[in-house]
């Protein structure tokens, strides 16, 4: 089974400083439809203004990715954590008995962009924790870069998934298994793919179950994540 989560379906929010697009419920937004997907709770895709950014606020029993799309962004928490997170990194926080956190656009001149992502972890009250990696881009295959055990030089999430990038050139092809019993989601970055006859688009998603393959073609240049979730 094979579903589409089109970008102009997601829900928005805008403001003066913060352009949000969510694939899935979040605050003022709800769709019955798409509360979560397995224990893929959050995709925001934000675009954040230069300067401004989210103030300091909590989180609890929760597993919070952040990816850069492009510019920098600047976090801290209230474990000490003090840093940039630039385009191409990905920060991973466990919030679990409770975090507290803001991140603001680096950059007095360029929007920030990335996708904000919340996935349940698999127990509750753990204790807090924070990891950032930058990702050397490879192409036509796909490269890990969160899993639960942290291997590969993986980030460590504390749930039974795995969350891949895949980066593929013009006309190049990605064939990938999937295992019994596991749930796929594909979130689309850039460019265009042909995914199992259906051409995906920036800010798409595909959500695929009861499948023993996937079967991607990049129509032009493509990045886009994928998430293998139980």
């Amino acid at each position: 089974m094979i579903s589409l989560r089109l970008a102009e379906a997601r829900g928005h929010t805008k403001t003066a400083w913060l352009d949000s697009r969510h694939s899935f419920s979040f605050a003022d937004y709800r769709d019955p439809n798409y509360i979560h997907y397995r224990s893929l709770r959050v995709i925001n895709q934000d675009i954040i203004q230069p300067g401004k950014g989210f103030a300091m606020h909590p989180h609890h029993d929760m597993e919070i990715l952040t990816y850069i799309l492009r510019g920098n962004l600047e976090h801290r928490d209230s474990l000490g954590n003090h840093g940039i997170i630039a385009t191409g990194e990905m920060q991973r926080m466990t919030a679990g008995t409770g975090i507290l956190h803001s991140e603001f656009n680096a950059s007095n001149t360029d929007p920030v962009e990335l996708l904000q992502i919340w996935i349940f972890p698999a127990q509750k009250q753990l204790v807090p924790g924070y990891q950032q990696q930058s990702f050397i881009h490879s192409t036509d295959k796909l490269q890990k870069m969160v899993s639960a055990t942290g291997e590969q030089q993986t980030l460590t999430i504390h749930q039974d998934v795995n969350v891949y990038r895949g980066w593929l050139l013009a006309g190049q092809t990605l064939n990938h298994d999937i295992a019994k019993d596991r749930y796929l989601w594909l979130q689309q970055i850039g460019g265009q793919l042909e995914v199992e006859g259906h051409v995906i688009k920036p800010g798409d998603g595909v959500a695929l179950q009861k499948r023993t393959k996937l079967s991607i073609m990049a129509l032009e240049e493509a990045e886009f994540l994928l998430f293998d979730l139980a």
